[in-house]
């Protein structure tokens, strides 16, 4: 966790909830940008800088139950991410070959070149290892699986995104429990042949990088377990999301925001599921400083 002794008061607090995102005053930011700079990840000025985020939601399937309620989750997180200073390109109705296309082709802009991070937002039904296409079955599955979004935007694939953050956001079923019933999911270790030391290593290799560095995944449920929509306000994960975002990016770091959003879900309610980070690579904090 960072160190917070350094950063002001900031903003006054409301005595009420609003639904405005705060932002970081221009002190905060260029003292935080100076005097933690090895610790933080860099960002851009906005002239500077620019920033696209992904959103993929679907909402009608062909043999799956309509996700009423959705429209509320793309309009609360489009909002946000264009308040945090991202060009937001939302995609509908897709099937998982279509979602890995509009992946491949976000991943090739060129606007990657001259941002400093980026947000992928995915929301629809889903299983354990991914996300339901429009089709998708359990006779004929329609899954994009959580290691082809990896994939698509690692070292090796998406080289304007090297060194920056990458935010994976999944509002989307994981299984079929409940979340009052925990499930331990601990697989068996498994040997990656591309994994071991090679007796040929030579010195040259201070020039490789990490296939798959600074990625961070926000899961609205821990794995094999359902997540909670209502109809009428959206997913509980999105709004509790959005909600963190507004009130503590302009002084938390992501993760830590992340935590307040599990916080929000610690007492399980009527319906019951924790938010999990996952799969994170990231070597630095990640300050989004808002209006920065």
């Amino acid at each position: 966790m960072a160190d917070l002794s350094k950063i002001a008061a900031g903003p006054a607090e409301s005595a009420e909830s609003t639904d405005a995102l705060k932002l970081c005053p221009r002190e905060e930011f260029l003292t935080m940008s100076k005097e933690r700079a090895e610790e933080i990840y860099p960002i851009k000025e906005k002239n500077d800088r620019s920033r696209l985020a992904l959103i993929i939601c679907n909402t009608e399937f062909a043999h799956l139950p309509l996700r009423t309620g959705a429209e509320l989750d793309i309009t609360g997180m489009k909002g946000l991410l264009e308040g945090l200073g991202y060009s937001v390109d939302v995609r509908e109705k897709l099937t998982a070959r279509d979602m890995e296309s509009v992946l491949w082709a976000f991943a090739a802009r060129p606007e990657h070149r001259s941002s400093d991070s980026t947000f992928l937002v995915f929301m629809s039904h889903g299983i354990l290892d991914g996300i339901c296409g429009t089709l998708h079955s359990k006779e004929t599955p329609d899954v994009l699986p959580y290691d082809t979004i990896f994939r698509i935007f690692n070292n090796r694939n998406c080289l304007s995104l090297k060194d920056k953050p990458k935010v994976i956001i999944v509002q989307a079923c994981r299984g079929e429990n409940r979340g009052e019933l925990w499930v331990s999911d601990s697989p068996e270790a498994t040997t990656d042949s591309s994994s071991q030391p090679s007796v040929n290593l030579e010195e040259d290799a201070i020039y490789k990088t990490h296939v798959e560095k600074d990625f961070i995944t926000f899961c609205s449920s821990t794995p094999h377990n359902v997540s909670w929509r209502d109809i009428t306000k959206g997913s509980l994960f999105i709004t509790q999301l959005i909600a963190c975002f507004q009130k503590y990016s302009w002084r938390y770091h992501l993760e830590e925001v992340f935590r307040m959003v599990q916080r929000s879900f610690d007492k399980p309610d009527v319906k019951a599921q924790m938010p999990t980070i996952e799969r994170q690579s990231m070597t630095r904090y990640f300050y989004l400083f808002p209006g920065n």
